[in-house]
Parts: structure tokens; C-alpha cells; sequence
């Protein structure tokens, strides 16, 4: 609008500018007009029959004149008008025509033309001069006018509607969109108003409807664990009893056995994370950090590494604030990948840092390109060098680790170095 405002108020000085041109042309005019030659002949004999005492009457012209005294005084009007005065500087002022009547060398008096002409130009362009003035102010106002009457009634609905079609795009859909019926839009803008609650009710089903389904997955993912543990237990009981009555011969009821056990472990693991993400996205998956001991690290790893391939470092003695059961699934999922993903050996050291306890877990594998790096600790993210592998996998294990850690204040790091190495840092108390 600011615009539009702009133009008017360039157009208005144009157009009075114009006028003013108008005026100071136009005066120019009328002052510079000349007495013609009839003109001065007329006024000529005017002097003439006064100076030699004549009658007036007899001067023959169509003209309406004055003869006034030295000081104004009227002393014929050829228009029957003898009463009053009639000064030379009111001639001036009214640009007539006039001749001094002289005696001798002494001024007695003036004759002055009337030209009613000159007149009614002047009344003319006054009249024109007011018109246009007025004219002008009156369209001004009206362009005024219009534009703010666009602007209350076109544009700034066109405004609300717009910041309205914003917040509907951001998801913000508690906020109606207020509008005059009595509005141009009003019927419009009513229909955008139940499109949004139309939308919001969707949303709030769909949100349900998603909250169901994530309780559901939970649901499932709890109960599984049950069956699951029974099947690894009784696969180590029959392992057990195996192993007591084995010869040096290769058992291949050992290796079945060694199979369902290995198989029941993945399901194990793949539902454990399951349940793990679908508490995180229900807001359950709950930290409670306290202090602890650092040496309840090195426990933790014993506890995954099943394979022996870890090399510890030197463990700084200091107290961490920690969840130890979050932290221990931070732990044991990098090294499952680790294990699942490079099949080598793993080097852990600390350092401490800025009120962190930084661990690194290393290994020697393939790594992760450098375009992957953003992406592993996203949900269900697997790297392209293992989709087409044999390697089982949700993609979940990575984004686990980094929302726990993110919960314990925490921060999880990758890079890939001559493999991949997975930075902890943990908060110290």
C-alpha cells in the first residue's frame, strides 16, 4: 500500500505544480498585454476635450471610460456613475488603460479606459484556477479514499489469509481465522475456518490413531520378550546337557542348538530395540541419571563382549551422572554393530574433557562413507554398503544409543577413520 501512496502523493504534485504553472503563466498574461493603437487614440481625445474644456458627450467611442481629478475624484463616468473615486493606482491594480491630462506642464487630471475585458480574463481565471484546485483536492481525497477502503476491505483480508495459510502450513491449527462476515471474504474466509477445523480433527484422529499403534508395537514388543527368553534359556539348558554327554566328535545337535540360540538372541535384541523406540516416540523412554562410579564402565563392556575382541584403555577414576542401564544399552548396541558390521578387534579409551568422561570405541572395519556420517543415528537408517549385505539389521541400534545419550546430557560422535569409531561423552557429576 505504502506504493500506491507514493504514486498518489507524486501524481498530487505534478498535478498542482501544473497549476501553478498555470497561474504564473496566465498572470504573465495579463500583464504584459498591450494598448492597441485605437486604444491610445481614444484616450487621446479623452485628454484633448478635457484640456480645451469640451463636452465628453461628443467623443465618439463604444468604450466606457473615467476622468478623475489629481487625487481620484471622478469627474465624468461614461457610464453614469459620477459618484466616488477612482485612483490611478486602482487602474494599475486592474492593468486599465490611462493618459494624464496635462495643462501645460501640469498634470490636472487622468483619463482611464474601463476594459471590462481584462476584468472578466481575471474573474475567468480565477474561477478556473478554484476549480481546478478544488478538482484536484477532490480526486485526491477520493484515490485516498478508494485505497483505504482496498486496503481494509481487499488487502488486508488478503493479509490475514495469508498469515492464516502459514500457520495451517507450520501445523498450527489452534488459531481460527478471524474475519468480519459483513466482509467482502467473510463467506470465504468462513469456509477456510472449517477447512482448518476439518484439519485439526484429522490431525488429533491420526495422532490417535498413531498413539494406538505405537502402544500396540510396545505391547507386542513386551510380551515377545517373555517367550523369547524362555526359548534362549532352554536352548542353553539343552547346550548344557549336550555338552556333558559329548564326545571329541563334532555334535551337530550342538551346532542346531548354537543356531536356535544365536537366532533367539537376534529376535531378542531386534524386539528389545523395537520396544526401546516406540517408548521413545510415546515419551516413556524415561532416564534417571545419578552418580556412579566410573569403574561401572568397564563392567558393562564384560557384559557384551562376548568375543573378547575389546581393548581397554586406562579408565579415569571420577564419578559420571548416568542412568548405568541406559548407558549400558548405549554401550551394547555399538558394540553389536561393531561386532555384526567389522567382525574386529575393538579399542576403547577415555580422556576427560570440559566435565566430560569422552570415550572412544574404535574398530577396524570398513568404516562409514563421509556422506553416511549425518545420517547413521537417524531411525531406520541403513548404510548403502548394508543393504545388499547377509547382515540382519533394523537400524535402529544407532539412534537408540544417540537419543539416550542426548536424555543423559550426553552426545554421541561419529566418525570414520581407518574404521569407525563412536565418540561417547559422557557427563561427569
Amino acid at each position: 500500500m505504502r506504493k500506491f501512496y507514493k504514486v498518489i502523493i507524486i501524481v498530487a504534485c505534478v498535478y498542482f505544480a501544473v497549476i501553478a504553472a498555470f497561474v504564473f503563466l496566465s498572470g504573465r498574461k495579463i500583464g504584459g498585454s498591450s494598448i492597441s493603437e485605437q486604444d491610445v487614440l481614444f484616450l487621446n481625445d479623452i485628454a484633448y476635450v478635457v484640456k480645451e474644456n469640451g463636452s465628453l458627450e461628443s467623443v465618439a467611442g463604444d468604450k466606457d471610460y473615467v476622468v478623475t481629478d489629481t487625487i481620484g475624484n471622478v469627474i465624468y463616468d461614461s457610464r453614469g456613475e459620477t459618484e466616488g473615486t477612482f485612483t490611478v493606482q486602482t487602474a494599475i491594480k486592474n492593468r486599465y488603460p490611462y493618459v494624464a491630462v496635462t495643462d501645460g506642464d501640469r498634470i490636472t487630471g487622468y483619463a482611464i479606459l474601463i476594459d471590462d475585458g481584462a476584468a472578466v480574463y481575471s474573474s475567468m481565471r480565477l474561477t478556473l484556477i478554484v476549480c481546478l484546485s478544488l478538482a484536484g483536492m477532490l480526486i485526491i481525497l477520493g484515490a485516498f479514499s478508494l485505497i483505504i477502503y482496498m486496503d481494509r476491505n481487499l488487502i488486508t483480508p488478503f493479509k490475514s489469509m495469508e498469515g492464516f495459510a502459514s500457520k495451517v502450513a507450520e501445523g498450527n491449527l489452534d488459531e481460527p481465522l478471524l474475519m468480519d462476515r459483513e466482509n467482502v471474504f467473510g463467506k470465504f474466509s468462513e469456509s477456510f475456518d472449517i477447512m482448518r477445523e476439518e484439519l485439526k480433527t484429522s490431525r488429533e484422529r491420526e495422532l490417535e490413531l498413531q498413539r494406538k499403534e505405537r502402544e500396540l508395537v510396545a505391547s507386542l514388543s513386551h510380551d515377545l520378550k517373555t517367550p523369547i527368553t524362555g526359548i534362549k534359556l532352554t536352548t542353553e539348558l539343552l547346550k548344557a546337557k549336550h555338552e556333558m554327554n559329548a564326545s571329541s566328535e563334532v555334535d551337530p545337535e550342538m551346532e542346531k542348538l548354537n543356531n536356535i540360540w544365536q537366532k533367539a538372541d537376534e529376535i531378542d535384541n531386534l524386539v528389545s530395540d523395537l520396544f526401546s523406540s516406540t517408548l521413545d516416540d510415546l515419551g516413556e523412554f524415561k532416564v534417571n541419571c545419578r552418580d556412579e562410579e566410573s569403574g561401572v564402565i568397564p563392567e558393562i563392556i564384560r557384559r557384551y563382549d562376548d568375543k573378547s575382541l575389546v581393548t581397554e584403555g586406562e579408565l579415569p577414576k571420577v564419578i559420571i551422572n548416568v542412568d548405568v542401564k541406559r548407558l549400558s544399552q548405549v554401550i551394547g548396541n555399538i558394540i553389536t554393530n561393531s561386532y555384526k558390521y567389522a567382525g574386529t578387534k575393538i579399542d576403547v579409551s577415555y580422556s576427560l574433557i570440559d566435565g566430560f568422561l569422552e570415550m572412544k570405541i574404535r574398530d577396524y572395519g570398513p568404516g562409514v562413507p563421509e556422506d553416511e556420517l549425518s545420517l547413521i543415528a537417524n531411525k531406520f537408517y541403513r548404510g548403502k554398503n548394508w543393504r545388499g549385505s547377509e547382515q540382519d539389521g533394523n537400524g535402529l541400534g544407532l539412534y537408540i544409543a544417540n537419543s539416550l545419550m542426548k536424555k543423559m546430557n550426553g552426545e554421541l560422535i561419529p566418525e570414520s577413520r581407518d574404521g569407525l569409531i563412536i565418540t561417547l561423552l559422557i557427563p561427569l557429576s
